[in-house]
């Protein structure tokens, strides 16, 4: 029997759509997405979201237009984001004509509870004349009533028949510039219907464990949920749905990302529990190291530990670290060697200064390289 090597992600072959410009499938970076919980009807509000979602790393940004008001706002909140926005259709077709001619870069409709042939053709060639994809999105709590009929209970067969019967319905009208979710509340629910639906079809899939709970439930449950899916090779853009900021969100996603090593963004903070062993505060300082890093986006790996036991050998694996030690001081490790050490209490400001340093580095390094590039070509 062949094993895989452990770290190894065979991705799944999917078709590439475009969400604006982003491209989604295919061997396109698994895109990041959120959804804005203000009202649409105010752009002002909106717009903020938006982009704090985006600065969080956003790849795509989803807004309900469940009324006029929302989709008469769409043309402004697109123009004053620098995202693609998917507009949240549900039921009324008028609305996601609107909201294609609006600038939407994305519909996400079901085109089987829109109405009729006629109907579903009016919303395909909007989208089809103003550069829209689509997203198909079955929920386990929504399904429809001859699948709930025939089913008896929502279930992973009946999110992916529903799946695929929508997709039809697009197929039929020649378009097929879309991706599909099938999410559930129940993670082995939610990851079963994903595996079924992969095999079925070639479409890019969009992951999500959906309405999954608080902050801290709920990112737990969809790094299990995504997490298994991810790393089986399933999925081509994912969405933590939490009851919390969707700036959360996103940086959830980047860590269930980062921590299967498929993307990464930003400093990975290495970090020990703490014990009694500990030369400093850890907890409390990396705390305090999360929020002054916040700001770099460079990825990069930086170890936090409290004593030598562990310290050193997790310092050797990252770009920089610190491992605490006697006497009010410890090591601080650049490039897993180690190089000088530093009063505790001056460490915080230390670690922040070399990390914006490396960051800087890393940027000219790309940046002659590019030009580098550019010139050969």
């Amino acid at each position: 029997m062949s094993v895989r090597p452990w770290r190894d992600i065979d991705r799944r072959k999917s078709r590439q759509i475009m969400v604006g410009t982003v491209p989604v499938g295919g061997d396109a970076p698994i895109a990041v997405q959120t959804m804005t919980n203000t009202l649409t009807s105010d752009p002002k509000a909106t717009i903020e979201q938006v982009n704090a979602c985006a600065e969080a790393g956003a790849d795509i940004v989803r807004v309900s237009c469940p009324d006029e008001a929302s989709t008469a706002a769409l043309a402004e909140i697109v123009r004053e984001t620098t995202v693609p926005i998917v507009a949240d259709i549900h039921f009324h077709y008028k609305r996601a004509i609107e909201a294609a001619e609006a600038g939407a870069a994305c519909l996400r409709i079901n085109p089987g509870n829109i109405g009729s042939a006629e109907r579903v053709s009016e919303v395909v060639k909007a989208a089809r004349d103003h550069g829209c994809s689509m997203r198909i999105g079955v929920n386990g709590g929504s399904l429809e009533k001859h699948l709930l009929d025939k089913y008896a209970e929502p279930c992973p067969d009946a999110m992916v028949e529903s799946a695929l019967e929508h997709a039809r319905i697009l197929e039929d009208n020649d378009f097929r510039e879309f991706k599909i979710s099938v999410k559930a509340s129940d993670v082995f629910m939610t990851s079963a219907a994903y595996m079924a639906l992969a095999d079925a079809c070639d479409y890019p899939l969009h992951l999500g464990v959906t309405e999954a709970g608080g902050a801290v439930s709920g990112s737990v449950k969809s790094a299990i949920g995504m997490g298994g899916l991810l790393w089986a090779g399933i999925g081509d853009t994912i969405r933590v749905s939490l009851s919390a900021d969707p700036v959360e969100e996103v940086k959830i996603g980047f860590e269930i990302l980062k921590s299967l090593n498929i993307r990464h963004r930003g400093v990975t903070i290495i970090s020990c529990p703490s014990c009694a062993r500990q030369g400093f505060d850890v907890i409390k300082t990396v705390g305090i190291l999360e929020e002054k890093l916040a700001h770099i986006q460079t990825p990069m790996t930086l170890s936090i530990i409290g004593c030598v036991v562990n310290g050193p050998g997790e310092a050797r694996e990252t770009d920089i670290g610190f491992t605490g030690g006697g006497a009010g001081s410890g090591m601080v490790y650049l490039a897993g060697l180690q190089d000088h050490k530093i009063e505790n209490g001056k460490m915080v400001d230390h670690i922040v200064g070399l990390v914006e340093q490396k960051a800087e580095e890393i940027a000219a390094e790309r940046a002659a390289e590019d030009a580098k590039q550019t010139e050969a070509a």
